[in-house]
C-alpha cells in the first residue's frame, strides 16, 4: 500500500528541517508563532537545541518537539508522560548519549547519526545530562573518554550529579583502573553527588565508600586496614552480629567466601590512591592534589550481605549522606535491620547526620518501622516493602495502640508502605500517631483478616494527620469504610487524592448515591486539584462523578482519573452530555485510559468528541478481553485459565 500524500503544509515543514542550516536559525524564528509551533515536531535534536533558547525567551517551549524525538526513538511508550520541557529534554539526550557513546544501534540512531553529526550530537548531550550510565563491559568508550574525548570528560564533570554504575561480573585487571579512574573523576572532580550501583561489588564499593565521611587517618593504613581483614573475615563467618562488628567505620572487612567469584577483579586494584589514577592516566590537576567528592544519595540495587556490611561499617561517619536506598537480593533479616538501625543511631548521635530519606526493602516484619525511626530521628521520608507481620502480636489486633507520653513525635513528612500478605495494623498506626507533620502517605496491599476493616486506619488520619496533603490508598478494600472515608474528608486540606484498586462501591447497595455522597464530600476540598479513581469498578456510575463541578461550590479539581473502571461507551457518553452542561474548571486532564471503547467506537467517539470541548483527555486502547483481568482476586492457575 502506497503512503498517503503529505499536505502542502508537511511538505514545507520538512524542506525547513532539510534546508535549516541555509535559511538560518534567525529566519526559522522570524515565524508566526503557529507555524513555529507547527514546525518543532519536525526539527531534528540538534536543530531543537539550536533554536529553544531564543524560543524560551519569547515563553515559547519546545516540548512537544523532544516528545516527537523520544517516539521516535521507540524508546518510551509513553513518551507524553514527561510533563515539562527540560525533562523531556534531558531524556532525549540521555538517551542519544548513552546510545552514541557506547556505538549502541536503533533504528533512530542509523536513520539520524551519521559518522559526520556524531561528535556534535554527543557533544550536545554532554552539555545537557545530568545523569551518566556506567556500564562496565565498554572499556573502549572509556578509553576514549579520558584519551581522546577530554572536553566531553569535561562537561561531564561539571553537568552530571548522578552516576549509575553498572559492570558485568568480570572485569580484567588491566581495565580495572580505567574505570576506577573515570569513578574518580566524577566523583571526586565533578558535581556527583548521587549513586547508584546495580551489582553485587563489596570491593568496588568499599572503594567508593573508603574515607567519603570525615574518617581521619593515613590512607596507607587503610589500604592495609582493608587487605589484611580477608582473612580474618573468613574465619568469623557465622558468628552471631554485636556492636563491635562496625565500631571501625570504613575499615572491617569487604570480603567473604563470594568474593572468591570477582573474576578477575584484583583486591589491590582498590587500593589505588584516587591521586594515582590520576597521574596513570594524565589528568593530574595543575594543583597537583585531588579533592575528595560528596556522596549525598547512595542507593543499592542489590544489597548483598557484604556489601551491607560494608555499607554498615562506613556509616556511623558518612556525615554528608542525605539519602540512603537499598534493595536486597532477598528479604531482610531481623538481625540485618537491627544492624542498620544500630548504624543510624551512631551516625545520629554524631549530631552531624543529615539523612533525611529511606528507603529499604524487604523488611520481615512492619515493627521495625518504628525501629529505623527511632534510629535516625531526624528521618523525614520513609519508604519500605513489608512482607510478614511477626512479633507475636495477634493478626487480629488492629486498634491503635494507646497514648503513651514517653512515646517521642516523629518528623516524618512522606511515608511510603507496600504491604504484602496479612497485615497487622498496629505497629502503622503507631507510626501515624507519632507524625503529626505526616503531609504525604502511601499505602499498598493492605489485607485484613475475614470481618476485619480499614476504618482503624481512616480514623487514625483523620485524629492525628490533619497535615496531609497527598493521600494515595491502593490495592485495598474500603467499601465497608464508607462513613470513615466521609469524616476524614470533612476535616483535611487534601491537594492530590488516590484511591486506586479500593472496591469503594463494593459493598453499596444503591452504587450512585454512595458515589454521589463521596463526591458531596469531596466538593467541600477547596484545595483539592488532583483525584483518582481509577480501577474501582466505577461503570455505569461514572456519571455521578460530573456532579463534582456542579452547584454553587463546585470542585477546583484539575485533574480526574477514571481509567480501568470499565467505563463502557453509552456510560461515557452520558458523563460527557452531563458534563457539558456544568463549569468543568479551565485545564481540567480527564484520564480515560484502559477502559473498553472498542466496545462501540462510534459512540466512544462521540463521548471524546464532546468531552474535548471541556477537558483534555488522556486516552489509549485496550482490548476488552483484558479489562477484567485486572479485577479477578484468583489463584495464578486460574487467573492464567481465565485469560486463555
Amino acid at each position: 500500500m502506497a503512503a498517503p500524500e503529505r499536505s502542502l503544509t508537511e511538505r514545507c515543514l520538512a524542506a525547513v528541517r532539510e534546508h535549516f542550516s541555509r535559511l538560518g536559525s534567525e529566519a526559522v524564528l522570524g515565524l508566526p508563532v503557529p507555524i513555529i509551533k507547527d514546525l518543532l515536531p519536525h526539527l531534528t535534536i540538534l536543530q531543537l537545541d539550536e533554536v529553544q533558547p531564543a524560543l524560551n525567551l519569547r515563553g515559547i517551549s519546545t516540548r512537544c518537539g523532544w516528545v516527537k524525538v523520544l517516539q521516535d526513538m521507540s524508546i518510551h511508550k509513553h513518551a507524553a508522560s514527561f510533563q515539562t520541557e527540560d525533562e523531556t529534554k534531558h531524556e532525549v539526550m540521555k538517551l542519544l548519549f548513552t546510545f552514541i557513546f557506547y556505538g549502541s544501534r536503533n533504528h533512530f540512531i542509523s536513520r539520524n547519526v551519521t559518522d559526520s553529526n556524531a561528535a556534535s550530537l554527543l557533544l550536545a548531550a554532554a552539555k545537557t545530562i545530568r545523569h551518566f550510565v556506567l556500564i562496565g563491559r565498554h572499556h573502549a568508550a572509556f578509553q576514549r573518554l579520558i584519551s581522546e574525548q577530554l572536553p566531553i570528560l569535561n562537561l561531564l564533570e561539571k553537568n552530571v550529579c548522578k552516576v549509575n554504575v553498572s559492570l558485568n561480573k568480570k572485569l580484567s585487571k588491566n581495565r580495572t583502573p580505567l574505570v576506577l579512574c573515570l569513578l574518580h573523576r566524577l566523583l571526586d572532580h565533578g558535581a556527583v553527588s548521587s549513586l547508584v550501583l546495580d551489582m553485587q561489588r563489596p570491593l568496588l564499593l568499599a572503594w567508593l565508600l573508603l574515607r567519603r565521611g570525615c574518617q581521619h587517618g593515613d590512607l596507607q593504613e587503610d589500604r592495609q586496614q582493608l587487605l589484611g581483614s580477608r582473612s580474618s573475615s573468613h574465619s568469623s563467618r557465622g558468628s552471631s552480629w554485636s556492636p563491635d562488628d562496625v565500631l571501625i567505620p570504613c575499615k572491617r572487612s569487604k570480603m567473604d567466601s563470594g568474593l572468591e567469584e570477582e573474576g578477575e577483579w584484583e583486591e589491590s586494584d582498590f587500593t589505588m590512591d584516587p591521586q594515582d589514577l590520576c597521574r596513570t592516566f594524565g589528568l593530574s590537576p595543575p594543583s597537583g592534589a585531588c579533592s575528595r567528592g560528596q556522596i549525598k544519595s547512595l542507593e543499592l540495587r542489590m544489597c548483598d550481605p557484604e556489601s551491607f556490611r560494608v555499607l554498615t561499617s562506613a556509616l556511623p561517619t558518612f556525615f554528608s549522606l542525605q539519602s540512603l536506598t537499598l534493595h536486597s537480593t532477598a528479604l531482610f533479616q531481623e538481625k540485618d535491620v537491627l544492624t542498620l538501625a544500630w548504624a543510624l543511631k551512631h551516625l545520629s548521635a554524631s549530631g552531624r547526620s543529615l539523612i533525611t530519606h529511606l528507603n529499604i526493602s524487604v523488611l520481615p516484619n512492619a515493627g521495625l518501622m518504628e525501629v529505623l525511626l527511632d534510629a535516625c530521628p531526624r528521618l523525614t521520608s520513609l519508604q519500605t516493602e513489608v512482607h510478614a507481620i511477626m512479633w507475636g502480636l495477634p493478626i487480629s489486633s488492629n486498634s491503635p495502640p494507646t497514648a503513651d507520653s514517653n512515646v517521642s513525635e516523629l518528623p516524618l513528612e512522606k511515608l511510603t508502605v507496600q504491604f504484602k500478605l496479612h497485615t497487622n495494623l498496629y505497629f502503622l498506626l503507631s507510626v501515624l500517631r507519632r507524625s503529626p507533620r505526616l503531609g504525604r502517605l502511601h499505602l499498598s496491599g493492605i489485607r485484613l483478616p475475614t470481618g476485619s476493616a480499614l476504618s482503624s486506619l481512616l480514623n487514625t488520619l483523620a485524629e492525628w494527620n490533619r497535615r496531609l496533603k497527598t493521600l494515595h490508598l491502593e490495592d485495598m478494600k474500603l467499601s465497608d469504610c464508607l462513613p470513615e472515608l466521609l469524616h476524614l474528608l470533612k476535616d483535611c486540606e487534601l491537594e492530590d487524592l488516590r484511591l486506586s484498586d479500593c472496591r469503594l462501591l463494593e459493598s453499596c447497595v444503591d452504587k450512585d448515591g454512595g458515589l454521589q455522597q463521596l463526591v458531596e464530600a469531596l466538593k467541600t476540598l477547596p484545595s483539592l486539584h488532583t483525584l483518582s479513581l481509577a480501577q474501582n469498578r466505577i461503570a455505569r456510575s461514572v456519571w455521578v462523578l460530573a456532579e463534582l463541578f456542579s452547584g454553587p461550590a463546585p470542585s477546583s479539581v484539575k485533574r480526574l482519573d477514571i481509567s480501568s473502571n470499565f467505563i463502557r461507551p453509552p456510560e461515557l457518553l452520558r458523563f460527557a452530555k452531563r458534563l457539558a452542561g456544568l463549569a468543568a474548571p479551565q485545564g481540567l486532564v480527564l484520564d480515560l485510559r484502559e477502559n473498553p471503547a472498542d466496545r462501540d467506537p462510534d459512540t466512544w467517539t462521540a463521548a471524546l468528541q464532546r468531552l474535548e470541548l471541556v477537558a483534555a483527555l488522556l486516552v489509549e486502547g485496550w482490548k476488552s478481553t483484558d479489562t477484567m483481568v485486572d479485577h479477578l482476586q484468583l489463584h495464578p492457575a486460574a487467573r492464567a485459565a481465565a485469560v486463555r
